[in-house]
């Protein structure tokens, strides 16, 4: 295909919520750590395979903000060899306190520091380039907020040069309504955005690949199943592969490495737990995937609190702040 008389194709992988880690969680029955590797092999296979151009990552590429080091150079060993330039948006278990602003003093931040790989942060506008084509690139990384308002999801500016745009979201993007009490932005809420595509993480389940209105809005899922619910047994983990021609065509492929749900989640607690499952942990899931509720999140009171329209803005940033700076100190 031609564009401004240059024959081009584009070709970008797309995955997201990878939650790497060294331990199990506590509904895995194999070796996650080990499973997790097997992963991200088959995507750096995958990237040859399918002749990719760049990559892209949805968000929460750790677990923790202060993920060790040991369990960063164990990943890192098999990220590196991904000879693609890789684009990031940071996800809440990026961060401190669901404060964006503590980037820096995480993992994630380290390796964007070091050139390790690309972080897209709030603002940002990147132009990705290949034969011709040009394509706008922008993100939205996880804020305590970004459900309060459904414009936070949607794209306003464009370059005129660039022929297609791409915007990374990670919040609660959903396609149909969700439990009441959960904060999230209907695709619906944001079908007026200017991005031919919206990549979303975050949403653990996915929707996979939705066309409305002319554009394209992607959750592949996580990379990653920690929950035992019913829908997480079910699911097969997969990555998007976007070609970018005089069209653009996705299509969503599954991971070989990922072992059916029956195999690698322990079914005997949710037999056990069944009604808490698939009550509290399903819609719980995006935010705390370890099952544990023996203590509050604080994270969780202090998205409660932000929704509620009578606290000042000044009030929740100082919130975040403190919040933020207490773990650092906890987890020093």
């Amino acid at each position: 295909m031609k564009y401004g008389g240059y024959e081009f194709i584009m070709k970008l992988l797309f995955f997201t919520d990878t939650h790497l880690r060294s331990t199990n969680p506590k509904n895995r029955k194999d070796d996650f750590a080990k499973t997790l590797e097997d992963k991200l092999i088959e995507i750096t296979q995958m990237i040859n395979q399918y002749n990719i151009d760049y990559v892209i990552h949805g968000g929460d590429l750790f677990d923790r903000p202060d993920t060790s080091i040991s369990t960063v150079t164990r990943y890192a060993n098999i990220i590196k060899k991904i000879e693609k330039p890789i684009y990031i948006i940071s996800g809440n278990h990026d961060i401190f306190g669901l404060n964006p602003a503590t980037l820096d003093r995480t993992m994630l931040g380290l390796l964007g520091n070091l050139n390790f790989l690309n972080i897209i942060r709030n603002n940002d506008k990147i132009v990705l380039e290949k034969d011709g084509l040009k394509v706008q690139l922008t993100g939205r990384p996880y804020t305590y907020d970004i459900d309060s308002d459904s414009s936070n999801y949607i794209l306003n500016s464009l370059d005129s040069d660039c022929k297609y745009s791409i915007n990374i979201v990670h919040g609660m993007l959903l396609d149909k309504p969700f439990v009441t009490g959960v904060p999230y932005t209907l695709i619906d809420d944001i079908i007026t955005t200017k991005a031919d595509i919206t990549l979303s993480g975050h949403y653990h389940a996915g929707y996979g690949i939705i066309f409305k209105n002319d554009k394209y809005f992607v959750n592949p899922g996580s990379l990653v199943r920690i929950t035992n619910s019913l829908k997480e047994i079910d699911r097969i983990p997969k990555v998007a592969i976007i070609t970018l021609e005089e069209t653009i065509s996705i299509e969503l492929i599954s991971l070989k490495a990922a072992k059916s749900g029956l195999e690698v989640l322990d079914r005997s607690e949710l037999e056990k737990n069944t009604f808490r499952n698939e009550r509290l942990i399903e819609f719980k899931q995006t935010i705390d995937a370890t099952l544990n509720f023996d203590k509050v999140d604080i994270n969780d009171i202090l998205v409660e609190v932000a929704m509620s329209e009578n606290v000042d803005d000044s009030i929740k940033e100082e919130a975040l702040k403190r919040i933020a700076m207490a773990q650092m100190k906890d987890m020093r």
